[in-house]
């Protein structure tokens, strides 16, 4: 019984492409290849305006349903290459501009197949679960967790390539700090530091160096790090900007020792409210401000000494920290404005990370160390797709390095 149930699959199956070859009278490779992409365009096509229907919630024509003031506004033509040839499309718009689809993506030029779907799903932070349901309801596409997975799992060379490949053998400034994210290990559930670094060449443009995994932040991970960058072919930084982890500089000392270093303004100043009564909070952030945005070091000192009157008594580990700290916290003073701007915190490694977090916030725990690099790389490699352009007013800044560093920095001009 069970085979002939299976034979008669298969005959409707040869009916049914014997109908095809008939209907599309087929005679050539060349027929096969530009029917199949007839129903491959009208599959998308369908595919389109499905994704639409969600946008909107509800299907055209149905006013009974319309629950927004947003509606259809035509078409636009787009054509984009696929396995069986050019196809055009006609790409679903809407009033309010809202509408992004995710089968055939803005800017998209070719025509990605069923993995390529998933990992730009998985960049996105969308779960497992999430994956299946999307592809299911949108598409009829059934895919288990495990295939998933297998998908995923074939960046993993793309990773390992991308951590190892060469690098500049010098950067302007170099940024550093960790994030952090929990991790199932050996059945507990274990908080994980994501080291990454993001440096400024002497072209001026932002590249991301690497992303390592490890436990808990600690200067003895970078310096293995730093000891990473320079194996793979980075030979001197000028400056590096850090948080104000113990050991840091010494880190950087051992393995750069003529890269001057920055310690971040704002990481200072959260250190420096971590003790404080609540009530107390504004008054010592405005009581600080006048130290940092002082035009010279000297005049920083002075409103240092200042806020030691008033608030030294009462907070004496505030004023320590800072005197302790001051070598590294009052780089910046040395350098014009356009530099000051871009060391004296570490905004430009928080805005990458910024852009992580939104990815990665409806993860709560990351199944294993793997799973989680997968994600932070798809999703740097979204960022840096961004980040096309060069630092603003890199020109005067180059030329200021250029005399700040001019041994450094000269031979590099063109």
């Amino acid at each position: 019984m069970v085979k002939k149930e299976k034979d008669n699959e298969r005959t409707i199956s040869k009916d049914v492409l014997r109908a095809f070859i008939k209907e599309n009278n087929l005679k050539t490779a060349e027929d096969v290849q530009h029917a199949l992409r007839d129903i491959f365009s009208g599959t998308l096509q369908e595919m389109l305006e499905a994704e639409m229907d969600q946008n909107l919630g509800y299907e055209k024509h149905d006013d009974i349903n319309k629950q927004t003031e947003n509606r259809r506004n035509g078409h636009s033509k787009k054509t984009v290459r696929s396995e069986y040839g050019d196809i055009t499309l006609d790409v679903p718009r809407d009033r309010d501009g809202e509408f992004e689809p995710l089968i055939v993506k803005k800017h998209q030029k070719s025509v990605a197949g069923i993995e390529e779907q998933i990992l730009l799903l998985y960049a996105k932070g969308v779960s497992t679960r999430e994956i299946q349901d999307h592809l299911q309801r949108l598409y009829g596409i059934e895919v288990s967790p495990t295939l998933i997975s297998n998908v995923t799992n074939k960046i993993m060379p793309l990773i390992k390539e991308w951590q190892n490949r060469p690098l500049p053998n010098i950067y302007a400034v170099v940024f550093m700090d960790a994030i952090h994210f929990n991790v199932r290990q050996d059945g507990q559930i274990i908080k994980k530091a994501a080291y990454m670094s993001v440096g400024i060449d002497l072209e001026g443009r932002k590249d991301v160096l690497g992303i390592w995994i490890g436990e808990h932040e600690s200067a003895k991970f970078w310096l293995n790090v730093l000891n990473e960058l320079k194996n793979r072919g980075v030979q001197d930084i000028l400056i590096i900007c850090v948080d104000n982890l113990t050991g840091f500089s010494e880190a950087i000392a051992a393995c750069y020792p003529e890269s001057e270093v920055q310690k971040c303004i704002v990481h200072q100043i959260r250190n420096s409210i971590r003790y404080v009564s609540y009530k107390d909070v504004k008054k010592i952030v405005a009581g600080l401000k006048p130290i940092y945005t002082a035009p010279t070091e000297d005049a920083a000192m002075e409103e240092l000494s200042l806020f030691e009157t008033a608030w030294g008594e009462k907070y004496p580990l505030i004023v320590r920290s800072w005197r302790q700290n001051w070598a590294e916290i009052a780089t910046f003073f040395k350098y014009p404005p356009e530099i000051r701007k871009i060391i004296y915190t570490t905004n430009t490694i928080e805005s990458y990370h910024r852009q992580l977090r939104k990815v990665t916030k409806s993860k709560s725990i990351f199944p294993s160390d793997e799973a989680l690099l997968k994600m932070l790389y798809l999703a740097t490699q979204d960022v840096l797709r961004k980040w096309t352009g060069r630092v603003q007013n890199w020109g005067l800044i180059l030329l200021q390095f250029s005399v700040f560093f001019p041994e450094k920095v000269k031979p590099h001009l063109r």
